[in-house]
């Protein structure tokens, strides 16, 4: 019974990272540029929600709408202040002031909300659910079934509508794209807003079980790094698939031994898998000229 709680646990904390991973790669594949801020929005997310309670006193689900809208103008404002004035300049300077970006979050959740943990109010409740003589927090299964709605949304998207095509032939070709009459930077814009709201959404999903400060966001994008590396740079399941991966491998050992421990083993994976398949589980090899 105690493996099948941790499996839920696992499952839930996974489903958040998905979404943080998943915001991560399409920014990734839209622009060829990392956004290091993605961590920063998920804090983000979570301490609008934590702002937002007082205001709208009901469960966190009747908050996710207002948090993804709001969130997705900070994504709009993020790409036109750090990605677009910058896209024509070598790619490092996309990562700084990506990494700038975080800190003026960091730096204005400090001031704004203190330095103390804040807790989210829960999607539906904080009751626990006794399923077949297994106690499963309400929030758990919450946590799985939104994210596993805003995910299947998302890829619903991409794949059945006109604006999806557009987004994936940005994605793919940006050059071809533009001559096929798709207008790039917009769609460029409404990928960074994407992946911001499935940000924010991850920061009010974690915020209640796991708490948010304004630091956290550190932790996160690098969670976000090493799903990507695990399923392989630019696959979309794969982000998906590494964020489970790892949550169930973070939940697992840390039951067993610690979470220093288990962040550490984690962090030898990813460099064993640089070391023996640097395309990770869904990407493809690339080969060498001669």
């Amino acid at each position: 019974m105690a493996a099948l709680q941790l499996l839920v646990n696992g499952v839930a904390l996974g489903a958040a990272y998905a979404l943080v991973a998943l915001g991560f790669v399409l920014v990734l594949n839209a622009t060829s540029a990392v956004n290091f801020a993605q961590g920063d929005l998920v804090m983000a997310g979570g301490l609008l929600a934590v702002a937002l309670a007082p205001l709208i006193p009901l469960p966190g689900i009747v908050l996710l709408p207002v948090v993804l809208v709001l969130m997705a103008a900070l994504g709009l404002l993020l790409a036109l202040a750090a990605y677009l004035p910058l896209r024509r300049r070598p790619p490092v300077s996309v990562f700084i002031s990506t990494i700038a970006v975080g800190i003026i979050l960091q730096n204005g959740a400090a001031i704004l909300f203190g330095p103390e943990p804040r807790a989210a109010p829960p999607l539906f409740g904080d009751d626990t659910l006794h399923i077949a003589g297994l106690a499963v927090p309400e929030q758990s299964l919450a946590i799985v079934a939104v994210a596993g709605l805003l995910i299947g949304a998302q890829q619903w998207v991409f794949a059945r509508t006109q604006l999806g095509r557009r987004l994936r032939a940005t994605a793919q070709d940006p050059e071809m794209a533009r001559a096929c009459g798709v207008p790039v930077t917009a769609m460029i814009l409404v990928t960074f807003a994407i992946g911001a709201a499935c940000a924010g959404a991850a920061g009010l999903l974690l915020a209640n079980r796991y708490f948010v400060t304004p630091t956290s966001g550190g932790d996160l994008i690098l969670k976000a790094y090493i799903a990507v590396t695990v399923g392989g740079w630019g696959s979309v399941p794969g982000a998906v698939v590494g964020a489970l991966l790892i949550a169930l491998f973070e939940v697992g050992v840390s039951s067993v031994l610690s979470y220093p421990v288990a962040l550490g083993a984690l962090y030898l994976t990813l460099l064993a898998i640089l070391v023996l398949r640097p395309q990770g589980l869904f990407g493809e090899a690339v080969r060498r000229r001669g």
